[in-house]
């Protein structure tokens, strides 16, 4: 059970790499199992298609992302502090990326949904669903920001929506640019976007 284990995570490792660096569409299985040091055979043992490979592959890659998320949106400090410490999470999360392969991949979710916008139906149910749990995330951390008098947006749910495009929208930019500062603006764009307090807004620099 533990070498069968095993092969199956050496697959979704090796999908999970091949994706951030190639792309779903230009990956093959024959590929995948090359990368992953194991028969061609073993892929079909655990997976049906590619395509329940890439939605497993997600599965695996929120996992670890959802930890980090409420890890750095947990309440052990005030709001907005923790919605600057998930943006300084992730621009880590880029720049150890790209020493790992030398250019910023960006984020493996927002590759995909750009990638199967009009293909895959699968894969882009389970990611519009990941979206909504980032923006539901979020959406507690400003509502809470808004209860404290920290922010005047009217419309928690809409700006946490807002906040979540605007994060894989510099992540975006990031990418293309090979650039993790690209993230730089952002805290004071969200703070613009939130209509922060100047005053409330300098305690969470």
């Amino acid at each position: 059970m533990g070498r069968t284990s095993d092969a199956r995570e050496r697959i979704l490792t090796a999908a999970r790499t091949l994706m951030l660096s190639r792309g779903y569409s230009a990956l093959g299985v024959a590929g995948i199992c090359a990368a992953a040091g194991v028969p061609k055979g073993s892929f079909y043992y655990f997976f049906a298609s590619k395509e329940e490979l890439a939605v497993a592959v997600v599965e695996e890659h929120w996992a670890g992302q959802r930890a980090e998320w409420t890890r750095a949106l947990g309440e052990d400090v005030p709001p907005l502090l923790r919605l600057r410490r998930l943006y300084e999470v992730t621009e880590a999360g880029l720049r150890a990326g790209r020493e790992d392969c030398g250019a910023v991949t960006g984020c493996l979710l927002g590759n995909l949904a750009l990638e199967l916008s009009t293909t895959t139906e699968s894969v882009r149910e389970r990611l519009r669903e990941i979206f909504d749990e980032q923006v539901e995330l979020v959406a507690r951390t400003v509502a809470e920001a808004r209860a404290r008098g920290e922010v005047t947006v009217a419309d928690t749910g809409a700006a946490a929506r807002a906040l979540v495009a605007q994060l894989e929208g510099r992540v975006l930019l990031a990418k293309l640019y090979d650039d993790p500062g690209r993230l730089d603006a952002l805290w004071a764009d969200s703070l613009a976007l939130l209509g922060a307090e100047e005053g409330r807004a300098a305690e969470a620099v």
